[in-house]
């Protein structure tokens, strides 16, 4: 099997396996170097069991390796640089599955902790790390209309000078060297920054916020599944949290606690199947933000890439046009 091609899928894949070897009865060290030694093994998986069978515990070895690979990424300029080049959405991927194994630490640390089973979380977990996967796709699909139109435009400028210069006139001059021409050319590239701009923002407001929707839930009903008090099971899940650095994992079991001791109902079912409705909750706030994207990339390139191309491609035309016709009016 082929490694996915997308951080995100590559980590869900590798908590998918790791979910079904623990539930057949596999030893957690042995689970990871069978995962490492898999020809589609990421180095960082590699580095995680690697780090295991040197006697380090799972969570340990998880933060280690993300440690690692932060560092490196720090210390290499050059790194740094082609990440850039990549632009901010694969960025923004890299961040997901940074913060995706943060989760997979907290949820084996809480696990160890409670002496619970994890399979059926890091089945869940798998779950909603694809979710993010299919999320970032369908804003790839939202961005290729607007994005395919906007390379489009961005080409006509260069097709109207060339046309003009066949034609006779001094196009490229005219937007070089005359005033109009220059101003034609600062505003043109201004609103062809400006669109960037705004598209970038567009693109970034549509990213999920909370990468492992549910999981401080999910953390919850590991800690309770174990037979811990309420009270000792929320604090092993805020050390757990804190010591993963995981962020934005706000406390929304008081609800779901009361209920349980109310209706007399075990804690941890009601605790995942609300941890479900949030991941069901992101899937579909997720969509909603892909289709509203797909119709809102339309206005930059309506108010500033269009104008642009007048500017660019149009403008310079017809000034050379009217400066030629009558005797240098520009």
């Amino acid at each position: 099997m082929s490694a996915p091609s997308e951080p995100a899928e590559a980590l869900a894949s590798v908590v998918q396996r790791l979910g079904v070897l623990l539930a057949a009865g596999v030893a957690p060290a042995s689970a990871w170097r069978y995962l490492a030694e898999a020809k589609s093994a990421s180095p960082q998986v590699v580095g995680i069991a690697a780090r295991i069978a040197a006697g380090a515990s799972v969570p340990d070895a998880v933060l280690e390796s993300i440690s690692q690979d932060e560092g490196a990424q720090g210390a290499h300029g050059a790194a740094g640089v082609r990440r850039w080049r990549r632009g901010r959405a694969a960025a923004r991927s890299a961040d997901q599955r940074q913060n995706g194994l943060r989760g997979l630490a907290a949820a084996w640390s809480v696990a160890t902790d409670a002496g619970a089973p994890l399979a059926a979380v890091l089945e869940s977990f798998a779950s909603s790390l694809r979710d993010l996967t299919q999320t970032r796709r369908a804003r790839e699909v939202a961005l290729a209309a607007p994005l395919a139109t906007a390379r489009l435009v961005v080409a006509l400028p260069l097709v109207g000078l060339l046309f003009g210069f066949t034609l006779g006139f001094d196009t490229v001059g005219t937007l070089f060297a005359t005033p109009l021409g220059l101003a034609c050319l600062a505003g043109g590239v201004g609103l062809m920054l400006a669109a960037r701009g705004w598209n970038r923002r567009l693109v970034a407001r549509a990213e999920p916020t909370d990468v492992t929707p549910g999981l401080a839930l999910d953390l919850l009903a590991i800690a309770v599944s174990g037979g811990a008090s309420l009270q000792r099971s929320q604090q092993s899940v805020d050390k757990a949290v804190a010591a993963c650095g995981l962020s934005g994992q706000a406390d929304a079991a008081a609800e779901i606690l009361s209920l349980s001791h109310r209706a007399g109902v075990p804690a941890a079912a009601l605790l995942r199947a609300e941890a479900d409705e949030c991941r069901r909750e992101a899937r579909a706030a997720g969509k909603r933000a892909a289709a509203r994207l797909s119709v809102s990339l339309m206005v930059p390139l309506g108010l500033c890439v269009l104008p642009a191309f007048m500017l660019l491609g149009v403008a310079p035309l017809m000034i050379s046009v009217v400066s030629q016709t009558f005797g240098g009016v520009a």
